[in-house]
């Protein structure tokens, strides 16, 4: 289904990305591993089309979503209303989709209105909303406490498996990438490449 060959990536006179290739299957969840600055978050805007100036070809469907570290919510907006622009549903399934990630109620509140953890939980329920063939996460689950991150890892599994969205996520967190991927590869060097391939031990 989707198919990335970066040659290179350079952001001025630094290569911040060699030689990046991968192939991720339909239904599956691919995580890219590796620290904080190593190019993760540039790798996943390639591949989500954001940012286009890089050496070599992704092949992806066009019907994507990103759920990033930021919830970017739209502030003036309600979180019906976040769901029902972004997604572009109605308010019965705007209303379903709130309830499916713990938010039944909750619809009328403005984002600043909501904790952290229910900010990220409405970014999850916009994404899957919007029915995509592609899922990006962009170190999704950053910044929450243990007992959080593992209600945020079985709500992901969760909606996953009622909609079975090939997703690519990246994270510095080797716990999450195992909790809910299939495949892991390792980004690491300057400039970064892949380094490794394997099974999530999960």
């Amino acid at each position: 289904m989707i198919e990335v060959a970066i040659t290179g990536k350079s952001f001025g006179d630094v290569q911040v990305l060699g030689d990046v290739r991968f192939a991720l299957h339909a239904g599956e969840t691919l995580a890219i591993l590796g620290p904080s600055g190593i190019g993760k978050s540039t790798l996943l805007r390639i591949v989500a089309g954001i940012d286009g100036d890089f050496s070599g070809e992704v092949r992806a469907p066009s019907r994507r979503a990103m759920v990033f570290q930021d919830p970017t919510l739209l502030p003036w907006r309600s979180a019906a209303e976040n769901l029902r622009i972004a997604a572009r549903i109605g308010a019965a399934e705007a209303e379903a989709a709130l309830a499916d990630v713990g938010l039944a109620g909750l619809g009328a509140r403005f984002p600043g209105q909501l904790s952290l953890g229910q900010q990220r939980r409405l970014g999850l329920a916009r994404a899957f909303a919007s029915r995509p063939d592609l899922l990006l996460m962009d170190e999704a689950f950053v910044s929450l406490d243990a007992r959080m991150a593992e209600e945020m890892y079985a709500l992901f599994l969760a909606l996953k498996r009622r909609q079975p969205v090939t997703t690519l996520m990246v994270t510095h967190d080797l716990e999450e990438a195992e909790a809910l991927a299939d495949r892991i590869l390792r980004l690491d060097g300057r400039p970064a490449v892949l380094a490794e391939d394997r099974a999530a031990e999960t």
